[in-house]
């Protein structure tokens, strides 16, 4: 069939080359495209405020600060303040208003436990990401009320780049976020490794979680000392059909000997080399052999049992090696920076070290020279201590950077620290503006005596909601506050649980009954070619041969339902059904309401997405795809769930604390709270006038089990709602 001929009644030109479709399981919103799309494109549009894609990068998490420069550029346009690092704000000039509604007492675990009563949320915003765990005064971070920083001497290694720091100012080294952290005094090597809960807090593999199965640990489990030997690591990687993938590694000794430089084959077809970071090139590749198991025997040979490995977010490294390593010290870590955010490689070479790398002239990055500073980067710290970093004032000249690479330039030292300070109330003051804040008078916060700010005190949240309707609309910048209990620790650790086991459950399903000679290799494969494949076990407690196959994702397991339940195996007639449960009686209705989640919405019509599948199934690719299903900011929340150990299809009984809690119908029960609130505050975010920046904050919650991250939500109301709810993205296999 030719679609070209099919879809406009003409046959292409003579001369004029076919466009091809990409071999790529990620590029199906790039396939097929209507050509009523295409005639809406013709047309000029006006220009709206729109938000960028990146917030689906990478883990998905926006820190405070990067709220707080994603708000100040809101007020303040591009040409003053410099561009957010952690989502992109377009054509602020046609942004008319901005709506903050902050949950306080709810975290992720509310949204995703309460997932279906916030019905309205999860549609509406297509732009969901994580927030770090909450902070002593949330409000204050993300506004940008945190203690000014006092800034001293410029390094002699940027005066070159900086402005003259000829000019003497005290400093006050208590309020650096390295000396905050390490103190003033020297540190020891075992002080700068990460705890185990700071490697599952920024997803480092460890043994026993769900998505390390497969992980091969180095057996280093010596006893660290501050005399244990450390070795700089670096890895780059491509892109392949499985996703990111190894293509070099680096391992350097101290000294800054290279003891370990690899080209590695990857195991999948390469779609994308990413040359301009690795380096690497087609020709470079083709005459490897080495494979990624060669090179993890190799490390786990040279390591010794106490060895420290040092890099620069070594979550990656450690994750495209597909190895478990218990001691590490990353550099994106070490010199910790404001409020979550990380300094580059290449800034901390120049500033501490005095050395360029990853220079522009250069062909991609140098794996060797880039663990060789990390490795130097690690051993100056050690050497100088935390005293000395924090009088280098790298916040300071990383913001002066980020001034100029957005073409702005200070004239001196003291008005790269304004820039830096700045505040969102100041922002809207030299606007002339005034910042509306709504709350309760119990939650009352630093904010409420503020300059600049007009507070509106109440005394519950049904009339902070009244007051919202009326004063809103008077305000270009709006903040209101809600406040719900937060969930009694004993009972969140339940939920969590559960939580857990139900997704196990949803992404398991049992196949059979197969013939007692069934052939178990091709009923493997078959069942693989729905999705990657968490374990798959052999039941013969049944009359004739039952399978478990337990996916990775969802979209696994539903697809292989949809597929094979009811068809014939070797003549034997077999069901494809999931465990029944108490967790699983919602299942078909959760299935239907994540399909409709606006993060899964990428084509402009359901038609649309229905022949970008038909293309990509049927061009002997051997690829098999449906409508996504997990959104990708949950997603990123249930890899970093530690393991459930309980097998799919037991029976749970809620722990009576929650049975009777959800007995009682209560209006301060969270979840009657999930469903009420969301739906109040969908009616007012409908009565917002187009082109306003909304952002649903739940910060996070504190309890005696630690810390419970948090979610936001983000969409401009124009960008949303021109949006069509039939959207929807492919996930192929």
């Amino acid at each position: 069939m030719e679609p070209e001929k099919e879809r406009t009644g003409r046959t292409p030109k003579k001369g004029r080359k076919r466009r091809r479709v990409p071999n790529k399981p990620v590029g199906a919103s790039e396939v097929m495209r209507d050509p009523w799309d295409l005639e809406e494109r013709q047309q000029p549009e006006a220009k709206k405020a729109r938000l960028s894609a990146i917030l689906f990068a990478g883990n998905r998490e926006i820190t405070h600060g990067q709220l707080c420069e994603l708000l100040k550029r809101a007020v303040l346009g591009k040409c003053s303040v410099p561009k957010p690092s952690g989502c992109q704000l377009f054509h602020q000039n046609h942004l008319n208003n901005v709506v903050v509604f902050i949950l306080q007492g709810m975290n992720q675990l509310h949204f995703y436990r309460f997932y279906l009563e916030f019905g309205f949320l999860r549609k509406a915003f297509r732009h969901k990401f994580c927030l770090p765990p909450p902070s002593s005064d949330f409000l204050a971070d993300i506004i940008g009320l945190q203690k000014k920083q006092i800034i001293g001497d410029l390094p002699k290694e940027m005066e070159g780049s900086l402005p003259s720091s000829s000019s003497k100012v005290s400093i006050n080294l208590q309020n650096d976020p390295i000396v905050q952290k390490y103190g003033s005094k020297k540190v020891s090597l075992t002080r700068c490794l990460l705890t185990k809960e700071e490697m599952k807090t920024y997803h480092f593999p460890l043994q026993g979680f769900p998505d390390c199965e497969n992980f091969v640990p180095t057996k280093c489990c010596g006893s660290i000392t501050d005399n244990s030997p450390l070795f700089g690591l670096d890895c780059e990687m491509c892109l392949t059909s499985k996703g990111r993938e190894l293509t070099r590694i680096s391992l350097v000794a101290e000294g800054g000997c290279c003891v370990m430089d690899e080209l590695v084959k990857p195991d999948n077809k390469i779609v994308d080399y990413l040359t301009s970071f690795s380096g690497i090139t087609k020709k470079i590749l083709n005459p490897v052999t080495t494979t990624l198991r060669d090179v993890q025997r190799q490390l786990k040979a040279l390591l010794p049992p106490d060895a420290v490995l040092v890099g620069h977010s070594l979550d990656l490294d450690l994750r495209a090696l597909k190895m478990i390593h218990p001691y590490v010290i990353d550099t994106s870590l070490l010199y910790v920076r404001e409020q979550g955010r990380r300094f580059k490689l290449k800034f901390l070479a120049k500033v501490i070290l005095g050395k360029d790398i990853q220079c522009p002239d250069r062909f991609g990055h140098d794996a060797t020279e880039d663990a060789r500073t990390a490795l130097e980067l690690a051993q100056y710290f050690l050497k100088y201590g935390p005293k000395k970093i924090a009088e280098l004032n790298l916040e300071a000249l990383a913001s002066h950077q980020e001034l100029e690479a957005a073409g702005l330039e200070p004239k001196n030292t003291a008005e790269v620290v304004k820039q830096l300070n700045t505040s969102v109330l100041e922002c809207l003051d030299s606007m002339g503006q005034k910042l509306l804040f709504l709350t309760r008078e119990a939650d009352a916060t630093e904010l409420s005596s503020s300059k600049n700010c007009q507070t509106i005190k109440c005394l519950s949240n049904k009339e902070v909601l009244e007051q919202a309707r009326v004063e809103i609309p008077r305000f270009t910048f709006s903040i209101v506050q809600f406040s719900f209990e937060p969930f009694p620790p004993n009972l969140t650790e339940e939920m969590s649980k559960r939580m857990r086991i139900k997704w196990m459950e949803m992404s398991t399903v049992y196949a059979g009954p197969f013939s007692k000679n069934c052939n178990l290799r091709a009923l493997k494969r078959l069942f693989k070619s729905f999705g990657p494949v968490r374990s798959v076990t052999l039941i013969l407690e049944t009359h004739q041969p039952h399978l478990c196959i337990q996916y990775e994702i969802l979209e696994g397991a539903q697809l292989a339902i949809e597929s094979s339940d009811g068809i014939l195996v070797e003549g034997t007639c077999i069901k494809v059904q999931r465990p029944v449960t108490e967790l699983t009686l919602d299942c078909d209705i959760l299935v239907n309401e994540l399909e409709q989640d606006s993060e899964n919405q990428g084509f402009k019509t359901f038609g649309s997405a229905q022949r970008a599948l038909g293309i990509l199934t049927g061009k002997n690719w051997k690829l098999k795809g449906r409508h996504a299903l997990t959104p990708r900011h949950l997603h990123s929340w249930l890899r970093g769930l530690p393991p459930e150990s309980r097998p799919p299809g037991l029976r749970v009984i809620p722990p009576p604390s929650e049975q009777e809690t959800l007995q009682m119908v209560k209006v301060d029960h969270p979840k009657i709270a999930a469903w009420r609130w969301g739906r109040k505050i969908g009616k007012l975010y409908h009565s917002l006038c187009p082109g306003t920046l909304c952002l649903i904050l739940l910060p996070g919650t504190e309890s005696t089990h630690g810390s419970l991250s948090g979610l936001g939500l983000m969409g401009i109301k124009d960008e949303e709602e021109s949006n069509s709810p039939n959207k929807c993205f492919l996930k192929t296999f």
